[in-house]
């Protein structure tokens, strides 16, 4: 079996696959959408949790350390 090379493409061929295949252009477009809204989930998720931290960092600690003392 003899291997074939690949031609490069060129720019008629790509737009003939974006032109015949509309739905994986949008498709990568939309994935790169989706991660951004992922990362800004991401941030908020995190603004929250720093938020609760520090207005409960004190409460938090002594559970823990009323835990710590009950174990030892």
């Amino acid at each position: 079996m003899i291997a074939r090379e690949r031609l490069p493409a060129t720019l008629f061929t790509r737009w003939f696959r974006v032109m015949s295949n509309p739905a994986g252009f949008a498709s990568r477009t939309q994935r790169g959408q989706g991660m951004v809204e992922y990362a800004l989930i991401l941030v908020l998720v995190s603004i929250v949790v720093i938020v609760i931290l520090l207005t409960m960092g004190n409460q938090i600690q002594n559970v823990f350390s009323n835990i710590v003392a009950a174990l030892g």
